[in-house]
């Protein structure tokens, strides 16, 4: 009798245990889907770091800014040299925001992970707040491969990014800019392969289009 007692309370104390391992496992599980939902691009995130204007104005074009990179490449041949990475003070100084898009190895086309945080950056664009603002999409890789072929690669990706904001996601294409940096600007020189460097840039350049009382656009004066 007492040998069938103790498998008893030993099947209770197993069944109890068991209980509290599932237990733990569901509520360890529930926080680590919180924790990612918590890491989530969002629209929100990227309205609000787009939407501060500066009094800089970028006198800067589009296709300064890519010569800029193309001299500095010239002016500081071989590896990206860390002393002389490419430097531009208006940028610095303008409302942006930075998202890690991924694609293919040595390509640019867009994985489909990275499709909602595209649609993320389109949904912000959508909103009123920044509507008629002009937004530079930056392309930026890491130092794997020549400088030169990076500066191609990089304006590919920024020209992808923009097509896919255009279409399918509706954004205005007179607001958008591609312009590729290739490694001219890495995030962490210490690293120059690292992922960290591999990033777009939204610039908000300011007030590009404006609207009449009856919703119409034009170019601001």
């Amino acid at each position: 009798m007492k040998k069938i007692d103790a498998a008893k309370s030993t099947y209770a104390a197993m069944a109890l245990t068991s209980a509290l391992t599932l237990t733990l496992a569901l509520a360890l599980t529930a926080d680590l889907a919180n924790t990612l939902a918590d890491t989530r691009l969002n629209s929100s995130q990227i309205t609000n770091s787009l939407q501060g204007v500066s009094d800089t104005r970028l006198s800067l074009t589009a296709a300064e800014l890519r010569q800029s990179a193309v001299d500095n490449v010239r002016n500081y041949p071989g590896p990206t040299p860390v002393g002389h990475l490419l430097v531009i003070p208006q940028l610095d100084k303008l409302a942006q925001f930075t998202v890690e898009v991924n694609f293919d190895f040595n390509s640019a086309a867009i994985r489909p992970e990275s499709y909602r945080d595209v649609g993320a950056i389109a949904d912000a664009l959508h909103n009123p707040i920044l509507l008629g603002y002009g937004i530079l999409v930056i392309g930026h890789t890491d130092a794997v491969g020549g400088r030169q072929y990076n500066l191609g690669l990089s304006q590919r990706r920024a020209e992808a990014i923009r097509e896919a904001l255009i279409d399918p996601f509706g954004v205005n294409p007179g607001v958008l800019q591609a312009v590729g940096l290739g490694e001219e600007q890495l995030r962490d020189p210490q690293h120059p392969n690292a992922a960290v460097n591999r990033r777009v840039q939204l610039i908000n350049i300011g007030k590009r289009f404006c609207f009449g009382r009856s919703g119409e656009q034009f170019q601001c004066p």
